[in-house]
């Protein structure tokens, strides 16, 4: 039964992308990135990742998004999230206040269809092999779009991991922030818990993304010393959202606190009940 959900969410996806992806690529002839965005992309995205909640079983719940600056605040924005699966790739473009520039690698323009509106919406891709070339592209542009007011995201560790482990994070987004004067929201997310990375398959289950307070680099601070206090706290705020992810972290706390920090969200409710008000 789970492998036939997921398969119709799946199914869903790749036949609704067709149209919707021709629609922006026709109207890219004629109108801006950002309504490109706001017309197509981030409906589509939205659709997305509410089809695996209904079909899917894939529920979510957020903490922190007062931590967001609201549609009106031009600052300097890069957000940083932990990358377990595709599901946050959907999921944040489709509930933010402003349209996001995602730094990504070139070859997924090649994909039809999807590649292709991409590369008609103002954002970062760039040819990992160039590491200078590379660098120099994200600054550049990274800066012109958040001039635009666009928020950049970057993975700061690069690829999809495991369930419960740690990638190497790269300190682009850090020097990013050094360069343009942007503050970094560090971003914890479970989705590995329902859509494992280089799966087709959901679990039904609950998702929770936590927000962090903006990280804004201190005067003297090193890319290094900026990505490790952007480290620390995603990495602290994984094990209070997926304990069971962490056994180590879990004894550390004791049963009782575990339990708590895992306690299941009534059937519909989209927010954590410590932080109620913070829901969509």
């Amino acid at each position: 039964m789970k492998a036939i959900r997921s398969g119709l969410v799946f199914i869903w996806m790749a036949l609704s992308v067709i149209p919707v992806a021709s629609l922006l690529l026709i109207f890219s002839l004629f109108v801006n990135a950002d309504r490109l965005w706001w017309w197509f992309a981030q409906p589509w995205l939205a659709g997305a990742v509410k089809a695996a909640k209904l079909i899917g079983g894939v529920r979510y719940r957020v903490r922190g998004l007062s931590n967001l600056p609201s549609r009106r605040d031009n600052q300097h924005i890069i957000l940083c999230p932990k990358h377990q699966s595709t599901w946050e790739t959907f999921f944040f473009p489709s509930m933010m206040p402003h349209p996001l520039a995602y730094v990504f690698k070139r070859e997924l323009l090649y994909i039809p269809f999807f590649g292709w509106s991409l590369a008609r919406l103002e954002m970062v891709h760039i040819d990992r092999s160039a590491r200078g070339e590379a660098w120099n592209k994200v600054a550049r542009l990274g800066t012109k779009l958040m001039d635009k007011g666009k928020w950049v995201i970057m993975f700061p560790e690069g690829t999809r991991t495991e369930r419960g482990s740690k990638g190497d994070y790269k300190t682009g987004a850090a020097r990013l922030a050094i360069a343009t004067e942007a503050r970094i929201i560090p971003i914890a997310v479970s989705s590995a818990r329902c859509w494992p990375r280089r799966t087709f398959r959901f679990i039904p289950g609950v998702i929770d993304v936590s927000i962090g307070q903006p990280i804004i680099p201190l005067a003297g601070e090193s890319p290094v010393e900026l990505m490790a206090r952007v480290e620390a706290w995603i990495e602290q705020e994984m094990r209070v959202i997926d304990p069971e992810a962490y056994p180590d972290s879990r004894q550390a706390k004791g049963p009782d606190a575990s339990a708590r920090s895992a306690s299941p969200t009534p059937e519909g409710v989209e927010s954590l009940e410590e932080d109620p008000d913070q829901h969509f």
